[in-house]
């Protein structure tokens, strides 16, 4: 979930605990967790409401002042549906974070991400991929995914981006507002593995 920055704090801290979204299909499942680019998210409850429905109290826990400037701030078709989504601060965080900046590996640890690689390769449509992508990711921190994918041969950005995920999964990769970069975890891989750039 995408959030402006100025918010950011805000929800670091708890004291934003609400967003307004237009879609055109509801994209928020209570009990899901998401990112925020900062922090990880729960949703607690999600409604389709219309602008009358927004109190007082919401709208200065989505981080504005009114309700003209939640709505103000909307992206996307103004037909779309809006949804209220209330959501807390998962205080713990994302596990993958912490095994991202766990860069003391074993050799059986090694051993075990390479079996998994492996596996990755063996089952995608693309061929094996997860190499190139994690040298490709490690050389260029920071490059938008569609470039990205477009660089390695990748027709369906949505397919590459799934599949990054999974290299994200195992600790492997960190999402950035734009783009990926090479977690600790993964520097270490490569560097193990005599698979560096």
């Amino acid at each position: 979930m995408l959030f402006e920055a100025r918010l950011r704090e805000g929800i670091h801290e708890g004291r934003v605990t609400v967003m307004v979204r237009r879609w055109a299909r509801n994209k928020a499942i209570p009990g899901h967790r998401y990112r925020t680019g900062v922090d990880l998210i729960e949703v607690d409850e999600v409604d389709e409401i219309s602008p009358g429905d927004l109190t007082t109290d919401d709208v200065r826990a989505a981080g504005f002042d009114d309700v003209a400037g939640v709505l103000a701030g909307l992206r996307g078709d103004e037909s779309a549906p809006l949804y209220r989504v209330r959501f807390h601060v998962v205080a713990d965080g994302d596990p993958r974070d912490r095994l991202a900046a766990d860069a003391q590996l074993s050799a059986a640890d090694v051993e075990a991400i390479s079996a998994r690689l492996t596996r990755f390769d063996a089952s995608g449509e693309h061929g094996p991929w997860t190499h190139e992508t994690l040298v490709a990711i490690q050389g260029n921190p920071g490059l938008r995914a569609g470039t990205l994918a477009e660089q390695l041969g990748w027709d369906e950005l949505l397919i590459f981006k799934r599949s990054v995920r999974k290299l994200k999964d195992l600790g492997l990769t960190l999402s950035l507002e734009v783009g990926y970069r090479i977690s600790p975890r993964g520097e270490a891989y490569l560097r193990l593995s005599g698979r560096t750039r």
